[in-house]
């Protein structure tokens, strides 16, 4: 867990303006994308199934940045909650969001000293909580992402190759 001498970093307050004046679907569709090149080859179908069609937000706080999204037909799926509030949202700075990605700091700890807010339906946050625990956070480094990503289309092509029917000698 993090050092308590460890400095917590913010986002510079005009960086954050700047950044909290994006539109919010450009950066949705980029957030997607990762999820679905890196975290949802790793979720459990019945995980997926609780997901479907849920509103979900991850705010970042000190960058008034938020990513709107929801699962839906196999994809994680870029979303506009403009009407209504979505589902779940995690708020957090991005320090804390970093530290969890990096197993720095627990959920746990960081919700109970008010530096991870959960808003929204308890039952959901708390499945995608221990989800996320139970993933080993290894995934998400670049080494991992890269090896997944290459390793994906090769199997592809050697299933391919191995359902393909081969020609048959005439004998000619």
């Amino acid at each position: 867990m993090q050092n308590p001498t460890t400095p917590v970093y913010r986002i510079p307050e005009p960086l954050a303006r700047v950044l909290g004046r994006l539109p919010r679907y450009p950066g949705s569709l980029l957030f997607v994308t990762g999820l679905n090149l890196v975290l949802a080859r790793h979720l459990h179908p019945d995980t997926l199934h609780m997901l479907e069609g849920r509103s979900l937000r991850i705010h970042v706080a000190d960058a008034d940045l938020c990513f709107d999204y929801t699962w839906r037909n196999g994809a994680f799926r870029a979303a506009r909650h403009t009407q209504a509030e979505p589902d779940l949202t995690f708020r957090a700075d991005a320090w804390d969001f970093h530290c969890l990605l990096q197993r720095q700091e627990d959920p746990d700890t960081l919700f109970f000293s008010r530096r991870l807010v959960i808003e929204g339906d308890t039952e959901l946050g708390l499945m995608v909580k221990n989800t996320l625990d139970s993933i080993d956070m290894a995934v998400f480094r670049p080494k991992a992402v890269l090896r997944d990503l290459l390793r994906g289309p090769r199997q592809r092509i050697e299933a391919l190759a191995r359902t393909r029917p081969r020609p048959h000698s005439s004998g000619v």
